[in-house]
């Protein structure tokens, strides 16, 4: 049933909780275990759509190879990680990541599949909008590492302030978030207070302009992907 085979996704997604490194840590034996018993309901409940459906629908349709694929590379992962761990070789379980697919690709998913459908048909439509911050991001970038590189500026804890691009670059992505303002400002605030300015400017420009224009053209487009798919349903 569709509350089974959601329990059983649900599940399976929430094991990232207890598997290394976790949150409320298991032992490898019992979050293994539940994870085989997922895979084997999600064996299960594809052999039994196989049944019910004719040989040739079955293997055109790519969500069943998908959640095969899926199943295959977890029981590998799966089994690699087990041996590994035996021999007390530290390694990652990278087939969380194929987890999720589960939740699109089952015949129950229909109304996240369309969701996951618009979304994906907006990413293209939103990549110029993207580039564009990403200009403006770089750019401003350069002009701090013009601005403060050779300032010898330090941090609060004694680091060099804004004298490597690449971290000015994810020092001022941040910014955008505002997680670190004021204190990415604060060492060249304290050598001129009109440096504040820079910042004031990166943030009206970005945050302010650049991540309401970015919001914009994301709802816009998943909104309008969406009337035509819900549209397409009704006419049919």
């Amino acid at each position: 049933t569709r509350t089974t085979t959601y329990f059983f996704i649900f599940l399976n997604l929430s094991l990232a909780v207890f598997e290394e490194p976790a949150v409320y840590p298991l032992p490898f034996l019992v979050t293994s275990l539940v994870e085989v018993l997922c895979l084997l309901v999600f064996f299960g409940r594809l052999t039994h759509f196989a049944k019910v459906t004719h040989r040739n629908v079955f293997w055109k349709d790519t969500k069943n190879i998908c959640i095969m694929v899926a199943i295959l590379l977890s029981l590998t992962d799966l089994t690699v990680y087990g041996v590994l761990r035996i021999y007390n070789i530290r390694s990652i379980r990278w087939s969380r990541i194929v987890r999720p697919i589960f939740l699109i690709n089952f015949a129950e998913s229909r109304q996240i599949r369309r969701a996951f459908r618009s979304i994906r048909n907006t990413l293209p439509e939103i990549t110029y909008v993207f580039l564009l911050f990403m200009f403006s991001l770089l750019m401003f970038s350069l002009m701090a590492l013009k601005l403060f590189g050779e300032r010898n500026l330090q941090t609060a804890e004694g680091l060099p302030y804004f004298r490597n691009y690449l971290e000015i670059v994810f020092d001022l992505y941040v910014l955008v978030t505002t997680a670190n303002s004021p204190d990415v400002m604060m060492p060249a605030f304290d050598f001129s207070s009109w440096y504040a300015l820079f910042f004031i400017a990166f943030v009206i420009v970005n945050t302010y302009i650049f991540m309401s224009l970015f919001l914009a053209v994301v709802y816009n487009n998943y909104k309008k992907h969406l009337k035509v798919m819900f549209g397409g349903l009704y006419c049919d």
